[in-house]
């Protein structure tokens, strides 16, 4: 009986992977609702969630947690920034921010994966890498809903100083919380 139920009991490192997921997609979800002014626009955290929480889940984890996010997002749940006032679900996502959606999934996966193993400089590069490829999704989809003129200065230019800002304070964070784990282990 006893070798019965340890068959059939799930291992707890998929326990806590789930919980890990669930949490980072809640903490993702949290980030899109907070605003804070910024010039020339407000900007959310969403850009250091996601970026930060790649690095630290890695790669596969990021890519899950930002995916379970996005699942929570497209079955209607007012997750996403602006929502529910900008729509929800499906409406939202075909809306002008969609490609940055798609950006920040597979931005989740490369900066996890670049950053692996990696200290400040290398999480710095892996997180400019995953904002290079959420600004070149972002910029491609909504070009579908601005004129080319006007697409850097729409898109991409008001946020840059503020990404930047969040990629320092990431990596900050990322390396302020390893030196804690390495001090509480001497």
């Amino acid at each position: 009986m006893q070798e019965l139920a340890t068959t059939h009991r799930f291992p707890s490192s998929l326990v806590r992977n789930c919980g890990l997921v669930v949490g980072a997609a809640a903490l993702i979800a949290a980030s899109a609702k907070v605003q804070i002014p910024f010039w020339p626009v407000p900007m959310t955290l969403h850009t250091l969630a996601v970026l930060t929480l790649s690095v630290a889940l890695g790669s596969r984890l990021g890519l899950a947690a930002m995916a379970a996010y996005l699942g929570a997002g497209l079955a209607g749940m007012p997750v996403f920034a602006g929502s529910p006032e900008r729509g929800i679900g499906m409406a939202y996502a075909l809306g002008p921010t969609g490609g940055y959606l798609a950006g920040y999934l597979v931005a989740s996966w490369l900066t996890g994966f670049l950053a692996a193993g990696g200290g400040a400089l290398r999480i710095a590069a892996a997180m400019l890498a995953g904002l290079a490829v959420v600004y070149a999704a972002g910029l491609a989809w909504l070009a579908g809903f601005v004129p080319a003129e006007a697409l850097i200065a729409t898109g991409m230019a008001p946020f840059v100083p503020g990404d930047l800002l969040k990629i320092g304070l990431g990596v900050a964070m990322i390396c302020g919380w390893r030196s804690l784990r390495s001090g509480a282990a001497r």
